[in-house]
């Protein structure tokens, strides 16, 4: 069966933000690329276009793969809206265990767990205080870090922009080996995310030493309780600096949220080790979502 679909898309701008941060406060995302500063930071990375299905806001976007797809609706009537675009064949991205009970069990559709895409979420507590054996290598390479250097921390401001440029530099250049689509990628996001965080509602703490900047972090609130951590980048060469940046940005920011999302791997090993030696509370699973058979008409409806 033949249904028309949506009538045309338009790029991601800066105007969309207050749309998308009313939309995106209404669905309380836990996945982290659903706010306004993770989806125009990687517009260009992901190709990322507006259009409107069924009265929903719809994010349609590309992988690095090349591959299609949209991002779960943003209000109107979202059952519609999915019923209009998988009886385009189009692959839904990035729905969670919440989106796919409510609107997508019992269904023919192909629902695929993608693990490189797991979101990992943390006690911000945790992060802030390192408590007890667990994290007892993680206080040893802070320990390192500040018994051999005097430094200070701040809270991100304009006057620290050429600085953490200067650090995402050394980054890139370190990171040289690993060049590709992807990285150069997220050299763009992080650099106008330093260029434009007020603009965009970042917050952030940098790590001085000797007066210059060595480490920052980057980040927003996601839910009501929980904030994301967006961008992390450190000197790296200075052992414990990563480390002591991330434990700064848990302590000094974002108080009053429970929980710290501090996104995917991307199926990086190395990343992944990281990531799951602070011992995440859990693994926030995303799916992507296609038509078995594209003949086959979908008829969805929300469960209650």
């Amino acid at each position: 069966m033949e249904i028309p679909l949506y009538p045309e898309s338009r790029p991601l701008t800066m105007a969309d933000k207050p749309l998308l941060d009313r939309l995106c406060n209404d669905i309380q995302p836990r996945v982290s690329e659903l706010t306004f500063a993770g989806l125009y930071l990687f517009r260009t990375a992901h190709e990322y276009r507006l259009t409107t299905v069924a009265g929903s806001i719809v994010v349609l976007g590309t992988g690095y793969d090349d591959a299609e797809y949209f991002l779960p609706p943003l209000g109107g009537d979202v059952v519609e809206a999915l019923n209009v675009l998988f009886n385009n064949d189009q692959t839904l991205y990035g729905a969670d265990d919440s989106f796919i009970g409510r609107y997508l069990v019992d269904t023919t559709l192909q629902i695929t767990e993608l693990r490189d895409s797991c979101d990992y979420l943390y006690l911000r507590e945790d992060l802030a205080t390192l408590p007890g054996s667990r994290f007892h290598k993680k206080k040893n390479r802070i320990n390192y870090f500040t018994t051999r250097h005097d430094y200070s921390v701040s809270r991100f401001s304009g006057e620290h922009l050429k600085g953490c440029l200067d650090v995402l530099y050394l980054w890139m250049q370190s990171s040289r080996g690993e060049a590709g689509r992807s990285l150069l990628m997220e050299i763009n996001a992080t650099s106008e995310a330093l260029n434009f965080a007020a603009e965009l509602g970042l917050a952030g703490v940098v790590i001085i030493v000797n007066s210059r900047v060595a480490a920052f972090a980057l980040g927003e609130r996601l839910n009501t309780d929980t904030a994301v951590c967006h961008f992390e980048k450190a000197d790296p060469f200075s052992e414990g600096l990563y480390q002591l940046v991330n434990r700064e940005f848990a302590r000094m920011l974002f108080l009053e949220c429970t929980y710290l999302n501090r996104e995917q791997d991307l199926g990086n090993a190395g990343l992944r080790s990281a990531k799951l030696s602070y011992h995440p509370i859990e693994l926030i699973k995303k799916y992507s979502v296609t038509c078995t058979n594209a003949k086959d008409f979908v008829v969805l409806c929300e469960k209650t």
